[in-house]
């Protein structure tokens, strides 16, 4: 596999909005704004944005409408979706909305697709959805695609003309049906850091293989995502990160991914000093395999596993994701990644 180093990738942002103890939503939100402003400063290519419904821990559920007010706040920096959940909503929907944000933002905005449904049966009644819906996933690409491209059975209006790049949120069938259509990638999660002794990502030596090109890209494009936080010390990026890989493991228990704690508040209630019920093994477990599906530490140290997972998969841009509790501490660690590769 052709090396890739790493000082030389495009570096991007996703933010899913994260709520955080002792702030509003509406704080939260704005927050985002002023993180993109920031990390179009700092020369990040992309600032992605998520969709989430009736999370207590996350106050973006509306990712078109938040790209648009991002978009309008910045001058150049590339803006989209990570992603757009393709079964809760219409293909022409998802098209007119696209093309609409293109049209005013022209040359700046990427559409990132994934094929989740609503977490919980209120969610998807609400959405007018159900779990088969997923399986659709195919059909509502193509769709979507023919309106994007002028191929539908009428032109979906404004016209985009293939202007928008699409990516896939894919794992397994997503690789396949990516390549099918001929589109970007975006891969992340535990299966990148358990390794096996693999010389290579197979699925993504697949989709690159059984790309096809398109209107929207002419060679396979793979952007790799990562838990990824830097600090001064490692002791101070493990606390960066270590509120979220708690609220994942809480959301195991109770059901429910709630607001980020402070980083102080995780580390007492781990280690049982305050009266916040039993924390057993296992929950320290899943904290523990939570931090080890990401990466940080101080920047020799993240440079060193960004370049192995580069090298691994081979990829062509690192998107940056993981939410923080500390807002300083997300500031800094935003400034340092951005001085590794940005």
């Amino acid at each position: 596999m052709t090396s890739h180093p790493a000082t030389r990738l495009p570096v991007s942002l996703l933010d899913r909005a994260n709520t955080i103890e002792g702030a509003s939503e509406a704080e939260v939100l704005r927050g985002v704004i002023a993180r993109a402003q920031r990390a179009e400063q700092l020369g990040y290519s992309r600032f992605w944005v998520a969709e989430h419904h009736g999370v207590p821990g996350i106050a973006g559920s509306t990712p078109t409408l938040l790209m648009s007010a991002i978009a309008a706040a910045t001058d150049r920096l590339r803006v989209g979706s990570g992603g757009v959940m393709l079964p809760n909503h219409q293909p022409l929907v998802v098209a007119e909305q696209t093309a609409t944000l293109q049209a005013l933002f022209p040359g700046r905005i990427d559409l990132g697709l994934g094929r989740s449904v609503g977490f919980t049966p209120a969610v998807r009644a609400a959405l007018r959805r159900d779990k088969e819906a997923a399986q659709q996933f195919p059909q509502d690409l193509a769709e979507l695609l023919g309106f994007l491209g002028g191929t539908g059975p009428f032109t979906a209006r404004p016209q985009d003309h293939a202007a928008t790049p699409v990516f896939v949120l894919a794992t397994g069938q997503g690789l396949r049906w990516a390549a099918e259509a001929g589109l970007a990638v975006v891969v992340g999660g535990p299966s990148l850091y358990q390794r096996g002794g693999e010389a290579g990502h197979e699925g993504l030596a697949r989709y690159r293989r059984d790309f096809r090109p398109s209107p929207w890209f002419a060679e396979p494009y793979v952007i790799v995502s990562a838990n990824l936080a830097v600090a001064d010390t490692r002791e101070a990026a493990r606390d960066l990160v270590l509120p979220e890989a708690w609220a994942l493991a809480q959301s195991r228990v109770k059901g429910e991914f709630r607001a980020l704690e402070p980083a102080r508040d995780v580390r007492a209630v781990m280690r049982g000093e305050c009266d916040a019920g039993s924390v057993t093994d296992r929950d320290r477990r899943r904290v523990e395999e939570n931090l080890a599906s990401g990466i940080h530490g101080t920047p020799d140290e993240v440079r060193e596993a960004v370049e192995s997972l580069v090298d691994f998969t081979g990829a062509d841009e690192l998107l940056v994701t993981g939410g923080m509790s500390d807002p300083a501490g997300q500031r800094r660690s935003d400034e340092l990644v951005a001085g590794l590769f940005a």
